[in-house]
């Protein structure tokens, strides 16, 4: 059983980014050419960048990018196991990026805690020992 209508969704989108494009043609336009840019130099190749496409779209939750994305990666040839590899390194990134602001939190949290602690005590821990 499939999770969404992939197919439909992606029909949909198209329809809704067609109205898009009526009301603020220059907001498209701008979109094409970020898109047309590594077409030009085409080092990546079609299907290597629709699998950076795939890994992107996981990583920012974009349905819509995702529709798009999996059936371009399906017309330049990639596999499902290219896909899942590519997904992995998403999963990763986003689990590595995960680690790197709970570092943030603790940096934070330490640092409210010795401000709350200096204000509270009009002198830090340090200089309260050695004044002892």
């Amino acid at each position: 059983m499939a999770m969404l209508e992939w197919n439909n969704y992606r029909q949909q989108l198209t329809v809704r980014i067609g109205e898009i494009a009526k009301l603020s043609p220059d907001t498209i336009k701008g979109y094409q050419a970020l898109t047309a840019a590594g077409h030009k130099t085409n080092l990546l190749g079609p299907k290597t960048r629709e699998l950076i496409s795939l890994a992107v779209a996981v990583t920012l939750r974009c349905d819509g990018c995702i529709t798009v994305h999996a059936a371009a990666a399906a017309r330049h040839g990639a596999s499902r196991e290219e896909i899942a590899e590519a997904l992995g390194v998403a999963t990763a990134v986003n689990a590595g990026a995960a680690l790197v602001y709970s570092a943030r939190v603790l940096d934070a949290y330490e640092q409210t805690t010795v401000a709350r602690y200096t204000a509270d005590h009009r002198s830090s821990p340090r200089a309260d020992a050695a004044k002892t």
